[in-house]
C-alpha cells in the first residue's frame, strides 16, 4: 500500500555510489535537478519550482532563491504509475550519500547537498539575516529547511562525518558544512577578522551552539576549484 515513503538502496560496493529509489503507484519524491541516471517505464519526471507555497509567492520565492544563492529555480518531482517504479540517482559531486530520517529532528541544508526527499516530507525556504547571507553562501538570503516526517538524502564532496553537540559549541569551516539540526543556533563570520583570515588561509567559518547534529564533508569544493584553476587554460 502506498504511503508516499520512498524506499532506497545506496550501493555500498561503489566508491561513488548510485542510489536507487523504489516507488509504488501514486508515490512521489523530489530529487536534485539533473541527478537522474535511469528509470523504469512507470516513472514520470516533472519540473517544480524550488519553493513552497502557491501562485505568485511560489514563483517569487524560487526566483529569490536562485538570485541570492545561485541554485536552480527548479527541482525535479518524480512520481510512479507502477507499484514497481525504479529510479537511479547520482550526485553532482563525487562523495558520500547519507540518509537522514526526519521527524523529531529537522535540518537546514547547505547549497548543493540536497539529493532527494520523499513525498511524505516537505521543505521551506527560510529567510536568513543579512550577515549570514553575505558571509555564508549557505542558501544566500534563503535556506532550505525540512519539515514533516520522511527521508532526506544528502550528498557530500568527499566523506561525511557526523558531529553531535550536547549543550556545546564548535566552529567549522563554512565550506565543509553539509547540514545541521534546526535546534542549533549558528553564527557565520570571518575567522579572526579580514587580515588574519587572509594570512591563515581560513576564511568564513560557522560557529554552532546548542544541542543537535552537524554533518561535515571531508573535502572543500572551493579549495579544489582553486587547485584546478591553475591547470585550466584561459583566453589570456
Amino acid at each position: 500500500m502506498a504511503d508516499n515513503r520512498m524506499k532506497y538502496v545506496i550501493d555500498s560496493n561503489m566508491q561513488f555510489p548510485l542510489v536507487e529509489l523504489y516507488l509504488e503507484a501514486g508515490e512521489s519524491a523530489y530529487i536534485q535537478r539533473g541527478s537522474m541516471v535511469y528509470h523504469s517505464p512507470g516513472i514520470k519526471l516533472s519540473t517544480t519550482l524550488n519553493s513552497k507555497g502557491s501562485g505568485l509567492s511560489k514563483l517569487v520565492g524560487a526566483m529569490a532563491r536562485s538570485v541570492t544563492s545561485g541554485e536552480s529555480m527548479f527541482l525535479t518531482q518524480v512520481s510512479s504509475t507502477s507499484d514497481s517504479g525504479r529510479l537511479a540517482l547520482a550526485p553532482n559531486t563525487p562523495g558520500q550519500v547519507m540518509a537522514l530520517e526526519l521527524g523529531n529532528e529537522q535540518y537546514r541544508l547547505n547549497d548543493g547537498v540536497f539529493l532527494a526527499l520523499d513525498g511524505s516530507a516537505q521543505y521551506t525556504m527560510q529567510r536568513q539575516s543579512v550577515g549570514r547571507a553575505v558571509f555564508g553562501g549557505q542558501g544566500g538570503f534563503f535556506i532550505m529547511t525540512t519539515e514533516g516526517q520522511g527521508t532526506l538524502l544528502v550528498n557530500s564532496f568527499g566523506s561525511i562525518k557526523e558531529i553531535d553537540l550536547s549543550n556545546d559549541e564548535i566552529t567549522i569551516d563554512n565550506a565543509h558544512v553539509v547540514a545541521w539540526s534546526t535546534s542549533l543556533d549558528y553564527d557565520i563570520r570571518l575567522e579572526n577578522g579580514f587580515m588574519q583570515s587572509i594570512g591563515t588561509g581560513e576564511g568564513v567559518v560557522n560557529t554552532f551552539r546548542g544541542t543537535g547534529k552537524i554533518l561535515v564533508q571531508s573535502l572543500n569544493v572551493e579549495s579544489f576549484a582553486n587547485v584546478l584553476s591553475s591547470y585550466i587554460a584561459t583566453g589570456n
